[in-house]
């Protein structure tokens, strides 16, 4: 089914899409907010720039977005998949839960930033070009990767990285050497296992942006964990 966005608020163009019995694509999309939020068991291929909370509350649906998207991609994500051929915004994944974000290009702020896993739910999100300050801030869980494959030449992330993270894993394909990482985490240079598990994660990426995975792979990676699950213990607690 089409669906022409170019007439359509945000309501009405979700309400087309709920009511909707097959996979949709959309088509003059320009910032709508909310698409598909909270959806489940569809695909939805999108042409333009759709606004902010681009599958905000997301349960199982598909997203493809061919273009960039503005803010917070993602938002409390529970499960299903967001696949951007262009840039994000600030708060990519924002308490994400579950699901997996791919981003062709860049991210702004604070990408991760209160991600989380429960259970078997363990979301991921991989950026293929760079991320903005303060990327996973509050981490608690899940994975976040970021490439650094469109901007080789540019630091692979802003200032503040990991600021008061206290679960999960970053990868970045970095040797992380001008990266200033806060004390409560640590940051090394990945090993075969982690390579290994990183694997996965570069191969759906590759697969879905045209890539190949050995090449990316075929370079230094850094990985990034907390030191401790209560990051500011040492401010508020006396010894």
């Amino acid at each position: 089914m089409v669906i022409d966005a170019g007439c359509l608020d945000y309501k009405a163009l979700n309400d087309t899409l709920r009511k909707a019995e097959e996979n949709c694509k959309i088509v003059g999309c320009c910032g709508q907010r909310f698409i598909a939020a909270g959806m489940s068991q569809k695909n939805i291929a999108i042409q333009g720039i759709p606004g902010n909370a681009l599958g905000a509350y997301l349960n199982g649906a598909c997203i493809t977005v061919n273009g960039s998207v503005q803010d917070a991609v993602g938002d409390t994500m529970n499960a299903g998949k967001i696949i951007v051929h262009g840039n994000i915004g600030d708060a990519a994944g924002y308490a994400m839960r579950g699901g997996r974000i791919f981003v062709k290009g860049n991210a702004g702020y604070r990408a991760g930033i209160h991600m989380k896993a429960y259970n078997e739910k363990m979301p991921v999100m991989v950026i293929g070009g760079t991320a903005g300050s303060f990327l996973g801030e509050y981490q608690a869980g899940g994975v976040i990767v970021v490439l650094g494959l469109t901007a080789p030449d540019k630091k692979i992330v802003g200032y503040f990285p990991c600021t008061g993270m206290h679960g999960g894993k970053m990868f970045l394909r970095s040797d992380c050497s001008d990266v200033k990482f806060p004390d409560q985490v640590t940051a090394r240079a990945a090993g075969d296992a982690d390579l290994e598990e990183l694997k996965t994660y570069i191969t759906e990426y590759c697969d879905l942006f045209g890539y190949d995975t050995q090449a990316v792979l075929d370079a230094p990676f850094t990985v990034v964990t907390p030191d401790s699950r209560n990051p500011y213990k040492q401010m508020y607690v006396a010894n």
